[in-house]
């Protein structure tokens, strides 16, 4: 054999073991199997900074692992690599089987054996009757069954046969189960390709409010391969107030919010729609989804400078409890510039407030902790600080935590510890004060754009309607064999056949066979 011939002997093995059901069912295994990484470890798509905080935590199996892209499983080379062999594979094993399948819709039901009484089921049976008669009955009475009728001469006797056919249904519900796994892939890799998810925290109780007009009004942002962050839908929403249910147990029933949104014309004439966004219940529009995710507390301080400027400053702190929600968080206030002309001064008084927030208080001695997660009695134990924090630097910095290493240089020294309840306030050596105003709720909203979703709920049905079919559904097979006999009689023989599940096959026939000799 010449190289040429080798050559193509191997691609065309290497085709049909790719396009092989068993290759299809094992590649769908390898997917699965690809997945569950993407579920135990923390994804950079998701999460970066709990992937650092893996890496930094697991310093010897964290770099293998990352050099796998087992923190970026769902782009990584070798999950893509399943993901295309496996849709190749569907196309290719799927495509023939419609095919045959089509030929098969077309064809006659198979003449019958010549020796029925081989056949699981077997039936005789002498009549009375002309056999021309007695098939043109029996064709009849197997409505429903697609049948096909033949007449041949044995030994001067006319013999009539009848073949019939049903099930048909069942090798359609598994092609259309498969084609729809194939179409599933399709639709969540275009999800993939066209969508993009953004996170974002939101202020009520008159907050700033949030407008979409590009990834950076988010917290985070995931886009599509093919988003650019240019043509993002153009959304403005604002907090009115949050409603929550507790149990007394601290537990969460159920909590909303209602808000006011902007989009298309609204944003040219300001006209604000109501919606009172829950759980389950996005606000959709414009092909995108607004899902309500979760809520926390905003703590509101006051500085008051010595000179009498005032600076007021909201800002999110993190629920490190989800049953009490006591939170943490930071808030960095610079000063007015009329307070210090000089910059390097004025950098020198910046002031930052690092401590817990409890939605109510709950002192053991002068430890704060929350006994519960609504805003009954709000308090805070702070930590006050002054000099440089970092706010002219343009280094970024984390919103709940100070950088410890303007601590560690002395660039920003402790001034004060101290636990505050709503209007209280505390008095530092310059003059300074800090009070706390209270706080107001937040709730993290994700706006999700996923122009596939619609098709994937349509495969998704269509799978589990193929399924049903191809399980409910039995292929099975029916032979009629009238021979004339002696003094006006026929004799008839029946044979059944089961293409796949047998069970119940029985019973099935010995009801056809009563129909079919007029025994009812």
């Amino acid at each position: 054999m010449n190289p040429l011939m080798k050559a193509w002997a191997l691609i065309r093995n290497t085709w049909r073991t790719l396009t092989s059901m068993g290759t299809a069912l094992v590649l769908l295994f390898l997917l699965a199997l690809g997945a569950i990484p993407g579920a135990l470890l923390p994804q950079r798509s998701l999460n970066a900074g709990k992937v650092d905080e893996y890496l930094a935590q697991h310093p010897t199996i964290g770099p293998w692992l990352d050099k796998v892209q087992a923190f970026d499983v769902f782009s990584s080379f070798w999950f893509t690599s399943i993901y295309v062999l496996l849709f190749v594979s569907l196309v290719g094993c799927l495509t023939p089987r419609l095919a045959e399948h089509m030929r098969s819709l077309r064809a006659v039901p198979v003449a019958a054996p010549r020796n029925l009484a081989r056949l699981p089921k077997h039936h005789e049976a002498e009549i009375t009757g002309e056999a021309a008669a007695l098939a043109a009955t029996m064709t009849d009475r197997l409505k429903g069954w697609r049948r096909t009728t033949r007449t041949e001469t044995n030994d001067d006797a006319e013999i009539t046969e009848i073949s019939a056919e049903k099930g048909y249904l069942r090798e359609f519900g598994n092609i259309v189960f498969h084609f729809s796994l194939l179409g599933l892939l399709v639709a969540v890799a275009a999800g993939k390709l066209f969508g993009y998810e953004g996170n974002v925290i939101v202020i009520a109780d008159g907050g700033p409010g949030f407008c979409s007009a590009s990834p950076a009004a988010f917290d985070s942002f995931r886009a599509g391969n093919t988003v650019d962050g240019t043509s993002l839908y153009p959304i403005c929403l604002k907090v009115n107030d949050f409603d929550a249910q507790y149990l007394p147990s601290g537990q969460a029933v159920s909590f909303a919010a209602n808000i006011e949104y902007q989009d298309g014309a609204d944003l040219n004439t300001d006209t604000w729609r109501p919606y009172r966004l829950e759980v389950n219940h996005p606000l959709r529009i414009g092909g995108d989804r607004v899902y309500l995710q979760g809520h926390g507390y905003a703590p509101t301080f006051t500085v008051t400078f010595p000179d009498g400027q005032q600076r007021t400053t909201t800002v999110q702190w993190r629920p490190d409890d989800p049953l009490t929600l006591l939170s943490s968080g930071v808030i960095r206030v610079d000063p007015p510039g009329g307070t210090y002309p000089d910059p390097d001064e004025r950098r020198k008084h910046q002031i930052a407030v690092q401590g817990l927030l409890a939605p109510t208080e709950q002192l053991d001695g002068t430890l704060l902790s929350s006994s519960f997660p609504a805003l009954n009695d709000p308090a805070v134990a702070i930590d006050i600080y002054r000099g440089d924090a970092g706010l002219d630097t343009g280094r970024p910095q984390s919103l709940f935590t100070l950088d410890p290493r303007l601590i560690g240089q002395g660039r920003l020294t402790k001034q004060a510890r101290v636990n505050l309840k709503a209007g209280e306030q505390t008095r530092l050596n310059d003059g300074t004060t800090v009070r706390f105003d209270g706080a107001v709720p937040f709730i993290n909203l994700q706006v999700s754009h996923d122009p596939a979703q619609v098709w994937v709920l349509v495969f998704a049905m269509s799978m589990m309607a193929g399924l049903l079919v191809s399980l409910v559904v039995r292929r099975r097979r029916v032979w009629v064999r009238l021979t004339p006999g002696p003094a006006g009689t026929v004799s008839v023989e029946l044979g059944g056949l089961a293409r796949t599940d047998n069970s119940g096959w029985g019973d099935e026939f010995e009801r056809l066979t009563v129909k079919l000799l007029g025994e009812e």
